[in-house]
């Protein structure tokens, strides 16, 4: 295997964890081969919320200036009751973000961010995308991992030192390979839907939003049966509304039909005015939350690392899929070339050791926010009353550990 060869990155998926996996190594001077298995990018869902841990690395990887014209910076994260539509608790971003966090807080269309991050990797030598293309066969060895892939019925191959899995919830770089059983798994139904839709500003679903929540910031709306989280997207001519509830487990999909008096009876008792958002909202598309176990290892000591969903899968309860995963990738570009060439196995194992606490932080925070956005009764009486007494720059600092995070420096040694 020559030297180019052997140093080459080879990545099965071109969501936000693969192409933000290539735009890091192809940065530290790799040269890397890119799998998509779909013919063209698309972007799945609809809108996304990047935390300044997130957009940091975006900024150092040149994506933050082509995705911010086409997005939003708003000015706070609300809590609503939605019974009542009264404010529960304010957490300043905007300006107090960026001084506080050392980054913006974005909310975008999930397509702009995947367009800008497609853009620079279409500018950014030593990557080549190959679309249409599935991952079907892996062999590894003491030189290296060598991945078959199918792409319009011709197999194209690919050797490296490193195969990243960065292939979704649903990945196939931890199902294919009965050799890796450690890595092997189906995803589980968390038994939660999520039901999105998206709103011009101007149509009267977008009107009556703006009648109940904030235009230029996230709103959250806390009920026992639901919560609905509310963004603008799209430079501000759209919102994208988001609503989660119990559910049945659905076909293996990013989205499809569910029935909609699932989300009718969850928000029963809401303020009349949040029900017509919904009903205008409509019809909403069910998205089924799926999990990954997170005891499973992410790594083989051969050369497999598994990144974002395909590793650690998690409820978008504190809205950080995307950027745990942004982080995995800029943080495993860095071990790597930290780490001796031959000591591939053991660069793995520091990185999956490294990760494994702060996703599983992150994790723990979304599932209280589930609990505590669901109170009912008494717990629901006593959120109220710790988020009244909870000041803005105090909920704003219990956030310091998750959005003011950086790269360790065990990453930047070398």
């Amino acid at each position: 295997m020559s030297d180019t060869r052997s140093r080459q990155i080879v990545i099965a998926g071109a969501g936000i964890a693969g192409l933000t996996a290539a735009l890091a190594f192809a940065e530290r001077g790799y040269p890397v081969k890119l799998f998509e298995q779909a013919q063209q990018l698309e972007a799945t869902g609809a809108g996304i919320q990047l935390s300044p841990n997130a957009t940091r690395i975006l900024r150092q990887l040149g994506v933050l200036d082509r995705l911010s014209p086409h997005a939003v910076r708003p000015e706070a994260v609300v809590l609503k009751d939605a019974a009542t539509l009264r404010e529960l608790a304010r957490v300043p971003l905007g300006q107090a973000a960026e001084s506080r966090w050392g980054a913006p807080y974005l909310v975008a269309h999930r397509a702009d961010l995947q367009a800008a991050l497609t853009a620079q990797v279409a500018e950014r030598p030593g990557i080549e995308l190959v679309t249409g293309a599935r991952v079907s066969d892996v062999a590894t060895g003491p030189h290296g991992i060598a991945a078959t892939a199918q792409a319009d019925g011709k197999t194209v191959d690919a050797e490296g030192s490193l195969l990243v899995g960065a292939d979704g919830v649903w990945s196939q770089v931890r199902e294919r390979f009965p050799d890796h059983k450690a890595i092997s798994g189906k995803s589980r139904f968390s038994g939660e839907l999520a039901w999105r839709a998206t709103v011009p500003a101007d149509s009267v679903a977008g009107k009556a939003f703006a009648a109940v929540g904030a235009t230029n910031a996230v709103t959250t709306f806390l009920h026992p049966g639901f919560h609905l989280v509310a963004y603008p997207v799209s430079r501000g001519t759209a919102f994208n509304l988001a609503a989660f509830t119990k559910g049945e487990r659905m076909a293996e999909a990013w989205s499809g039909h569910a029935d909609p008096r699932i989300l009718t009876e969850a928000m029963h008792g809401t303020a009349p005015a949040l029900a017509r958002l919904a009903k205008e909202a409509g019809p909403w598309m069910a998205w089924p939350i799926h999990t990954v176990d997170p005891k499973q290892p992410w790594t083989t000591p051969d050369g497999i690392a598994l990144i974002g969903d395909a590793a650690h899968a998690m409820t978008p309860f504190a809205a950080q899929g995307a950027a745990m995963a942004i982080e995995d990738a800029v943080t495993l570009s860095d071990v790597v070339m930290a780490a001796s060439p031959a000591d591939l196995a053991g660069s793995l194992h520091v990185w999956e050791n490294l990760r494994r606490p702060r996703v599983a932080k992150a994790a723990r925070r979304g599932a209280v926010n589930r609990l505590a956005w669901h109170a009912a009764g008494p717990v629901a009486l006593a959120r109220n009353l710790f988020l009244k007494m909870r000041a803005p720059e105090k909920l704003a600092a219990d956030l310091d550990w998750l959005y003011g995070w950086r790269v360790p420096e065990v990453c930047d040694q070398g």
